[in-house]
């Protein structure tokens, strides 16, 4: 059996990503995601057992940010490339308001692996909106999906309201509620879960109703490139020989620190985070300052990110950097106490630990909570001993590497006594060092950490039987098979695939049958889903392969029924379902249908012909600048649907989200509810017993009025275009 390597499709999408110079701290969305998710995209294309990878990120085109944040491809070594996919505009956006743009962003993905020769084997999004992202496409295609939540909507919301926020403001701000909905759905269809620390496992995930079982949990700690966060010592051995950038780097830090210190030499006491409240900068700087013996003892540097205006920044770094500089002032740590608006986290970062160490300092993360800790191992591997909170990744970092002492983060006196008996006591401080050296390099590195996922993955596609490393095994998911198709055939149901006369029905679905490979068949309809799929398989016709159900306000793929969470979110812009009934609620010749056939995106009315009801209920609508579409057929139905939805915009839709020209499709239809649809670029067939409303459509190009009813109608329309014959739209892609 033919193997390869695998192909790995990793979702990142808010924040700022980039491969180099980092910007770390820079908001509430550029942190130790970023870092995490990139190294790990760089050290997984070094496995021989990967054949590539792709990073997918969002592309942010706004001049407030670097213009590299708009390049669309960017590749970064032979096997990894970051790949920059729009959605949302090109403006730079908080996290928490591209919840609206994500199925663009699905959308946009698909076209994108459309793009590519091939389809990834394993899907993995990190954080709550990429898990999102990475569930659709894992769901279209029957690829393995992993996801790693980073943080968990559960905690923040209990966080925030501890903190004394009101709940309808939390829910406003940062739509926990839907994230935290999201995230259950996630962690229901997801074949594996990454993380960092079993306390993760255990109380995090634990608190979701749906979590997995243990065993499809992988905790695997992140790793850090020992060759750049190298010990302090062995710059003064000699053995190992700085860069220019290295040596300019550490020339730049220790001018921009002492800017502030008065006596430069003394114990640094380290902090570097981004300015949040949970990294409870406020209490490390009120256990530095009201402990008098440890601020004549030390200096204290706190690197919160990079700032240029601090009121020009987020509500939350504001209040978290105006509190650093009050606090300054409170203890009068003025010639004690650093504050640097900036730091290159490439060069700068591992020389501020090192200079650290070579003052015999202490390195300090007391945040409130903390999944892991990066800086942690991070300041360690350079032999820095550590003090940090007793939470989560700290307590397994600690207990691996025993390179320093675990405090409460809410007890000031136990923070700083910590500090000062590493500062006081040269053997615990050599002790905690050296550990840190050994150990960081026996648990942390990113060769361990990669070599366990990807054993992890491998374990996890054969248990599951998906598509991964095997080119023989075929795959049935409707993503694939969508990719490979040629063209399609889309029907109306009622009077056109099927009617008064059937004779030729059974032909037709032959026909399909044979050209199966190269040709998809949908369905539009005015029908409910379930009323359409039961109606087909009455007639004995297979599952199509897309059903536009209600008119067009509902889009379907493949026998499993899977509803396009795109489609929805396209259609709902501008729609007010409760108000456009109350504005016809007492128009007398409209009689609203029974509850089933109503939908979210559809109003259903029963109404008999007459001059001037269509203008006035155009009119009503209109005045109260209501956005909707308006379909009469049959001379009986009337069905209003949002602005942007019916069956033939479906189908434009289905034409560029998979990429298929709009000439590839043959579109049949016989009542007014068809017009929109065979109207354009599209191939029509009108069939032979046609309403009276498609009249108007005769003599139209592109446009065929067959002489035979339904699916003999359908037949003579495959003839008239050649449409099987036709010469297919350039080389399909291989799934």
């Amino acid at each position: 059996m033919t193997k390869r390597g695998l192909y790995i499709q990793m979702f990142s999408i808010h924040g700022l990503v980039r491969d180099r110079n980092m910007e770390m701290g820079r908001d509430a969305d550029t942190g130790g995601q970023v870092l995490y998710v990139v190294e790990l995209a760089r050290h997984l294309s070094r496995h021989k057992d990967v054949e590539r990878v792709d990073l997918l990120t969002r592309r942010v085109t706004d001049k407030a940010v670097s213009s590299d944040y708009a390049e669309p491809v960017v590749q970064v070594n032979d096997k990894f490339r970051i790949v920059r996919i729009p959605c949302g505009g090109g403006r730079y956006l908080r996290k928490e308001l591209l919840w609206p743009h994500l199925d663009e962003y699905v959308d946009k993905t698909i076209q994108f692996i459309r793009s590519q020769d091939r389809v990834p084997d394993i899907v993995h999004g990190h954080y709550a909106d990429a898990g999102y992202v990475a569930s659709q496409l894992a769901q279209l295609f029957d690829i393995g999906f992993v996801f790693t939540g980073h943080s968990l909507g559960r905690q923040k919301k209990e966080r925030l309201l501890k903190d004394g926020m009101r709940e309808a403001d939390i829910i406003k701000k940062y739509r926990i509620d839907h994230r935290i909905r999201v995230e259950e759905d996630v962690l229901k269809s997801c074949d594996l879960v990454v993380t960092s620390t079993h306390q993760e496992v255990e109380k995090q995930y634990g608190a979701y109703t749906d979590h997995h079982l243990p065993e499809r949990f992988c905790v695997i700690p992140p790793g850090i490139d020992v060759d750049r966060f190298y010990p302090y010592y062995h710059d003064i051995a000699g053995d190992n020989e700085r860069t220019e950038a290295a040596l300019f780097a550490r020339a730049s830090v220790i001018e921009e620190m002492n800017r502030f210190f008065m006596q430069p030499d003394k114990p640094l006491v380290l902090a570097l985070s981004r300015p949040d409240k949970r990294k409870n900068i406020s209490g490390l700087i009120q256990a530095f300052g009201s402990d008098r013996e440890l601020s004549s003892m030390a200096n204290l540097a706190v690197f919160a990110g990079i700032r240029k205006d601090i009121t020009r920044m987020g509500d939350n770094e504001q209040d978290v950097l105006t509190m650093m500089l009050l606090s300054m002032d409170k203890y009068d740590l003025y010639g004690k106490m650093a504050i640097p608006k900036q730091h290159d986290f490439e060069h700068e970062v591992p020389e501020l630990y090192r200079i650290a160490a070579e003052r015999k300092g202490v390195f300090v993360n007391v945040a409130l909570t903390e999944p892991f800790g990066l800086t942690l191992i991070e300041a360690a591997a350079t032999g820095l001993p550590l003090v940090a909170t007793k939470d989560g990744g700290p307590r397994d970092i600690m207990a691996n590497c025993d390179c320093g002492l675990l405090v409460d983060p809410l007890n000031p006196e136990e923070i700083s006594g910590a500090i000062k008996t590493l500062l006081t006591r040269p053997d615990t401080w050599k002790r905690c060092s050296r550990n840190g050296v050994m150990n960081v390099r026996k648990h942390y590195t990113w060769e361990s950490h990669v070599d366990r996922y990807v054993k992890s993955l491998r374990q996890t596609l054969a248990e599951t039987g998906k598509q991964g490393m095997d080119v023989a095994r075929p795959s049935n998911a409707i993503g694939r098979r969508l990719l490979r198709l040629d063209r399609f055939l889309i029907t109306d149901i009622d009077n056109t695939l099927a009617g008064e006369d059937n004779s030729r029905l059974d032909e037709l679905v032959r026909i399909l049958k044979e050209n199966r490979n190269r040709v998809g068949f949908g369905v539009a309809t005015g029908r409910t889903v379930s009323s359409a799929v039961a109606f087909l398989k009455e007639l004995g016709v297979a599952p199509p392969d897309i059903v536009i159900a209600s008119v067009g306000a509902e889009l379907y793929y493949g026998r499993e029924l899977q509803f396009s969470n795109g489609w929805a979110t396209h259609i709902a812009k501008g729609w007010n379902r409760e108000r456009i009934v109350d504005l016809l609620a007492d128009l007398p010749f409209l009689e609203y249908q029974r509850e089933e056939t109503q939908r979210e995106f559809k109003i259903s009315y029963n109404m008999a012909p007459a001059k001037d009801r269509i203008p006035l209920i155009h009119e009503i609508l209109s005045r109260e600048k209501c956005r909707y579409t308006l379909i009469y057929s049959h001379e009986k139905y009337l069905d209003i649907l949002p602005f942007r939805a019916s069956k033939g915009k479906a189908i434009r839709y289905l034409a560029y989200k998979w990429q298929v020209p709009l000439s590839h499709f043959l579109v049949c239809g016989d009542s007014g509810n068809d017009e929109e649809m065979l109207r354009g670029d599209i191939h029509g067939v009108v069939v032979g017993n046609y309403s009276p409303e498609l009249k108007p459509l005769r003599g139209r190009r592109n446009v065929y009025f067959a002489k035979a009813p339904c699916a003999a109608g359908i037949i003579e329309g495959l003839e008239h275009y050649r449409f099987l014959e036709r010469e297919g739209g350039g080389k399909r892609k291989k799934t």
